[in-house]
């Protein structure tokens, strides 16, 4: 690894694990997303001062957390793909796409990201939008070596849509290892992947990998059971989280991170978490 990328992996993994709370939602199309996001300015800010690893945005609303002042802000992670697989019903043409064909990585470069995120979808009779990942992926990789970038591969084994409706993660460790396995395989620098249905088979993840890996948050839960989920998961190896929903659509974003943080970097079980989260 460059020392660029070093430089950039060191503001995410400062204190060797990190949490990275995602508000990059807005390019979704999807409606239930934006419940909390109506005020992007005002949920930057709350983030900032509840005082994450990093948070994880798109070109368009980067400006709100590069342009504050201070060196002590977290990490912009910076998502430079778009698609159509968020919504509950499916539509007759599923695509992925990068944001920017021409030149995918500029606006990360112009906002001085820390590290880029890309999907890698792979959908029950969906083999052209898997191929359409892939392709993202190979065409931005070379780049991110050159430029310094981390590439965060994000693999997404999905439910049928017929089954619970859309975006829908299928817990089963087997495709979970398997397309993580191929995200490394890819060059990826970080890995994003959901949670097996059993959080003691996540090991296999964290080994197929060879890299950090940080767990995706997925749809809104329990938050007690989200914290035990958690503790469980960082056991098991992981490096860190990705969490949205489960953070900004609480009523307390500040005291959800700082029960996450207390996992991630204290090794607090789900029950202390708890606590501190009441305690806000």
């Amino acid at each position: 690894m460059g020392i660029n990328k070093k430089v950039r992996m060191n503001r995410l993994f400062g204190r060797a694990r990190c949490l990275d709370v995602a508000i990059d939602h807005g390019v979704c199309n999807e409606p239930s997303f934006l419940e909390g996001l109506e005020d992007m300015a005002g949920v930057v800010a709350q983030l900032v001062a509840a005082g994450p690893d990093a948070i994880q945005m798109n070109y368009g609303q980067a400006d709100l957390l590069q342009s504050l002042p201070g060196k002590d802000k977290p990490a912009l992670v910076m998502r430079i793909d778009m698609g159509n697989p968020y919504n509950k019903t499916r539509h007759r043409s599923m695509w992925a796409i990068l944001q920017n064909e021409a030149e995918p990585l500029i606006g990360a470069l112009e906002m001085d990201a820390a590290c880029v995120v890309v999907n890698l979808f792979m959908l029950p009779d969906e083999p052209d939008l898997f191929r359409q990942c892939v392709h993202n992926i190979a065409r931005v990789r070379a780049d991110c070596e050159r430029y310094g970038l981390p590439l965060m591969i994000e693999p997404l084994a999905m439910l049928p849509n017929s089954e619970r409706g859309g975006y829908m993660v299928d817990g089963d460790p087997e495709k979970i290892v398997t397309l993580t396995r191929l995200a490394s395989e890819m060059g990826a620098d970080i890995i994003k992947a959901d949670p097996t249905t059993d959080p003691n088979d996540f090991h296999r993840v964290v080994a197929a990998a060879r890299c950090p890996v940080l767990v995706r948050g997925g749809g809104r839960e329990d938050l007690r059971a989200v914290f035990d989920k958690s503790a469980a998961l960082m056991a098991q190896g992981a490096a860190g989280m990705v969490y949205g929903r489960n953070i900004y659509q609480h009523s307390n974003p500040r005291a959800v991170v700082r029960g996450l943080m207390a996992i991630i970097h204290e090794n607090a079980d789900g029950a202390a978490a708890w606590e501190l989260y009441q305690q806000e």
